[in-house]
């Protein structure tokens, strides 16, 4: 069986175990230590880095990019009929999505308020693209059908969903068909088997335990949100 090594609250382990769980792919998890990794996953891992998937042959495929084209060749792809281009262009979007994670991210970690607000401004610059992009007539990004670039937001929707909960600071504010996105794409209950039982305590113990979002102040929505309406 295939087996991903992964660190519980980690963006692009969710990517891989979401195109998994899409493709009904059975697989193990093994969880590690980011800060005490051990000997055996640094030989595995070449960059040192989650996830690592290993096949069931056994070799040890690393980055979270790979790893994805992998389980598309080897499984299929999640969708039928895709032709190169759109392909191509499916894989621009995801990589939109993926290389936000680490901002989002040091957004959320931000420890006071001017560096919140400079960050949330330059994270949502993304997210205020794909308000651009949604046509709004469709249930997901591109159709009523999940595609590779609805798995490869996932963890930037997710985590932005559970930052509302907990702070009601809404990255989304202001962009009425990315929320919608966001609902439809939450309510097929896929993020919930991408992630750890515990994900979410582990996940608010990180980035609302020492944190401007986790201060209890009042975190103004109203400098950083393209449109006050959303937030009354």
């Amino acid at each position: 069986m295939i087996k991903v090594i992964s660190f519980k609250i980690c963006p692009f382990v969710q990517r891989v175990t979401a195109a998994l769980e899409a493709k009904q792919i059975p697989y193990e998890i093994e969880y590690i230590s980011l800060k005490d990794k051990p000997q055996w996953f640094l030989d595995l891992a070449p960059n040192g880095q989650v996830p690592v998937l290993v096949t069931e042959s056994g070799t040890a495929l690393f980055e979270s990019d790979a790893i994805i084209e992998y389980i598309e060749d080897e499984f299929g792809p999640i969708e039928a009929g895709v032709s190169n281009e759109q392909r191509a262009l499916d894989r621009a979007w995801s990589y939109l999505g993926s290389k936000n994670y680490l901002t989002q991210c040091g957004t959320m970690s931000s420890k006071d308020k001017a560096t919140f607000e400079d960050r949330v401004e330059r994270f949502t610059k993304a997210f205020g693209k794909v308000e651009a992009h949604l046509s709004g007539e469709t249930k997901f990004f591109k159709s009523e059908e999940l595609s590779n670039v609805d798995l490869a937001w996932l963890p930037l929707l997710h985590r932005a969903a559970i930052i509302k909960k907990h702070t009601d600071f809404d990255f989304l504010c202001g962009l009425p068909k990315t929320q919608a996105w966001q609902s439809a794409l939450l309510e097929t209950g896929i993020a919930e088997k991408t992630v750890s039982a515990d994900f979410e305590s582990l996940f608010t113990d990180f980035y609302l335990s020492s944190t401007y979002l986790g201060t209890g102040e009042d975190v103004q929505q109203s400098s950083v949100c393209s449109s006050s309406s959303c937030c009354g």
